[in-house]
């Protein structure tokens, strides 16, 4: 009798963990905070998804060219960017929302109250609420994604600074008031990528 052979273990298969930015018109805001994430997470390609869009965005409209020149010289690249229009689809296809303002975050309750609830923020409230010892002992940075997120929704009115949380709108205002956002929004993002890759706690030490 032929010995019998074995079969391969299948691979094991992980879908990229998926983060949605809205904000108004999809051009300046979500558009810039996403292309910060997507370079900022370029180390980890398959485990991401990053998109963006508008609560009254037009689809095909280029990203703002201010904000546009913004984004290069924080690092992103802007290239291909478009706006489109948000959906019940996009916040029930994604594992976070992250709205420029609480008028983001409540659009998107309203598009799909059950899946929102626990996993729609602003920004900067979700950078605030989150901790990197949620994830602790986790490797893969797409699991460490999810369990922040599972930590800063328990998390969430337990915490003070929510009049910090929302980032204003820069249409139409000065170059300097554009940056100044920009910047704001630079520094959450930076907050929740150094949280979702940073290496696991070494107890040994």
């Amino acid at each position: 009798m032929l010995p019998s052979l074995s079969a391969p273990a299948p691979e094991r298969v992980v879908r990229p963990f998926r983060l949605l930015f809205v904000c108004t018109g999809n051009l300046h805001r979500s558009p810039l905070a996403e292309r910060l994430l997507r370079a900022r997470l370029a180390a980890f390609p398959g485990r991401f998804e990053v998109s963006s869009a508008g609560t009254v965005g037009t689809t095909g409209t280029p990203m703002d060219p201010l904000a546009a020149s913004l984004l290069v010289e924080l690092g992103g690249d802007p290239r291909g960017a478009l706006a489109r229009r948000l959906t019940a689809v996009h916040v029930e296809d994604s594992d976070l929302l992250l709205g420029a303002a609480a008028e983001h975050r409540e659009a998107a309750v309203r598009l799909s109250p059950l899946w929102a609830l626990r996993r729609a923020f602003t920004l900067r409230e979700f950078a605030r609420l989150l901790r990197p010892e949620d994830a602790a002992g986790v490797t893969d940075p797409a699991e460490r994604a999810a369990a922040l997120v599972r930590g800063a929704a328990a998390r969430r009115g337990s915490a003070n600074g929510a009049d910090d949380d929302d980032v204003a709108d820069p249409h139409g205002a000065p170059a300097e008031a554009a940056r100044e956002v920009a910047l704001r929004i630079a520094e959450s993002v930076e907050h929740i990528a150094a949280a979702v890759t940073a290496p696991p706690h070494d107890s040994r030490g």
